[in-house]
């Protein structure tokens, strides 16, 4: 009865608090690992001096007909 739906819930409810917390644990461990290589690693990860335009990016358009 109704116990039983209280029952599944609030373990439906802990179990999920559960894998989200982990899930947040590992992509912020994933995160400090990458922030420190690119820290140690700089050469590999410059940015570009001068950004490019959205027009020297395409193509020039060229119609068919």
């Amino acid at each position: 009865g109704l116990h039983r739906q209280v029952l599944f819930a609030s373990l439906g409810f802990f179990v999920g608090y559960q894998l989200v917390k982990r899930a947040e644990y590992v992509h912020a461990k994933v995160d400090r690992e990458l922030f420190e290589y690119i820290r140690h690693h700089p050469v590999d990860f410059h940015s570009p001096t001068e950004k490019k335009r959205i027009g020297q990016l395409l193509e020039d358009f060229h119609p068919i007909r």
